[in-house]
């Protein structure tokens, strides 16, 4: 393929195949009356939003303190976020402490729980050098106070460590009493840029409270896994999973009959991946369904070999693009940071092996795959293709406006996926004797 008329007509190329993401998403945003933007007019900022906001119904944010500090941000600078963000949770860190000392054990756990969320946020526009040290002591401070607050909460809660290949990842085993009875299990992954501990907001605590033990844990490119072992996402994804069943399997508290998974946003490809080699899994939950990362907005296969056989061009391009488009360059500076990628075009690269399309039809569990209408990542199209690929039994569950629930992973709306998604796991699961 030859270059289509040099640089410039290449940076535009480029440009054009990305920008109908961010295009539907202010088309989002101008036909989704019932949620329209809250502080930010950029999808990217807005969503981001969102998603520290929305986890003030499990705890993890207020909502005075998360507006006051989102009107002070000036939208489009990462470090104005960052500063924002990390202020409130250092002042209420410090809450914490002082509520710790005159022995306001609860008050302590909830301001230490908000602070966790508030300092993983901090840092999320500054991907674009990984060796900012503020990414990494702001991680670090995010996972410190959260385990301060596991430890006053009313369940048993363990920080574990989980054999896998020559090292461990990081993860918690946390049960809804302290009974030791055999329970079902839910075994809850993040995605592309979460934490374990946000997991806790996203599903675990909703999980607990109807019985289920929950091990929630890092693999390879995310949290502790990334930051401190140096791990990057890798594209078999059932190496990951299987020693994290074997660990499950091996604690007496969880039933190896009720055995659930739960993949979260980049999740809900991994997880699915794990399972079509992976089958002690009693259920498992792709929130959203992915069959292949690599979908809407992305290059097509004629275009990405022209790009490898030209990379200092198509680097070239790729970072004019980033530089007009926030979301773009969050994307791959975060794709470079979390898969150990030198250039935007490696990326770009290696994320093409993240496809599930031949695999799909292993998975032999009761699957659900939802959908939400409003993503500003991935079309309903490349949401329901996992869907269709499947041959066990399935269930679709689309989140339309009509619930309010219809960005991304349902940010901003936790009750309501807390409820559809365990109804689903609780009516699945007890069924299996």
């Amino acid at each position: 393929m030859k270059t289509p008329g040099g640089l410039f007509s290449f940076v535009w190329l480029v440009f054009a195949m990305i920008w109908p993401i961010q295009a539907e998403a202010k088309d989002i945003f101008e036909s989704a009356r019932a949620t329209p933007p809250i502080v930010f007019s950029n999808p990217s900022y807005d969503f981001e939003f969102r998603r520290t906001l929305g986890r003030a119904v499990a705890g993890g944010a207020d909502l005075n303190e998360c507006l006051a500090a989102a009107r002070r941000i000036k939208q489009g600078d990462g470090l104005s976020w960052y500063t924002q963000w990390h202020a409130l949770a250092q002042r209420v860190d410090a809450q914490g402490e002082k509520d710790l000392a005159a022995g306001h054990n609860v008050s302590a756990m909830e301001a230490w729980f908000k602070a966790s969320n508030y300092y993983r946020a901090a840092p999320f526009f500054l991907h674009g050098d990984p060796k900012d040290s503020r990414i990494r002591s702001s991680w670090r401070k995010s996972r410190d106070v959260f385990r301060k607050a596991a430890v006053l909460l009313p369940y048993p809660a363990e920080v574990v460590a989980i054999p896998y290949e020559n090292t461990t990842l990081p993860g918690y085993f946390i049960r809804p009493d302290a009974s030791g009875r055999t329970r079902k299990t839910l075994i809850a992954q993040t995605g592309f840029d979460g934490t374990g501990e946000e997991m806790f907001y996203a599903i675990g605590l909703f999980a607990l409270k109807r019985g289920y033990n929950l091990l929630i844990f890092e693999g390879p490119g995310q949290g502790g896994a990334l930051r401190e072992q140096g791990l990057h996402f890798r594209p078999d994804w059932e190496k990951v999973v299987t020693p994290v069943v074997d660990f499950a399997l091996a604690r007496r508290e969880v039933d190896p009959g009720r055995l659930a998974m739960i993949g979260h946003s980049m999740g809900g490809h991994l997880v699915p991946r794990a399972a079509a080699f992976e089958h002690r899994l009693a259920a498992i939950v792709a929130n959203p369904g992915v069959l292949a990362l690599a979908g809407k907005g992305f290059p097509d296969a004629k275009t990405m070999a022209w790009m490898e056989k030209n990379p200092q061009e198509a680097n070239q391009g790729i970072q004019a693009s980033m530089a007009k488009d926030t979301g773009l360059r969050w994307f791959i500076n975060n794709g470079m940071y979390t898969c150990g990628k030198k250039t935007p075009l490696d990326f770009m690269l290696f994320w093409q092996k993240f496809n599930l399309k031949g695999l799909a039809g292993h998975i032999t569990c009761p699957t659900l795959v939802i959908v939400s209408e409003q993503d500003i990542f991935l079309s309903v199209k490349d949401q329901k293709a996992l869907y269709e690929e499947l041959k066990c039994p399935k269930t679709l569950l689309a989140f339309t406006g009509d619930r309010d629930a219809g960005y991304h992973c349902q940010m901003g709306a936790g009750s309501v996926r807390g409820s559809s998604i365990l109804n689903w796991l609780d009516d699945t699961l007890s069924r299996i004797r």
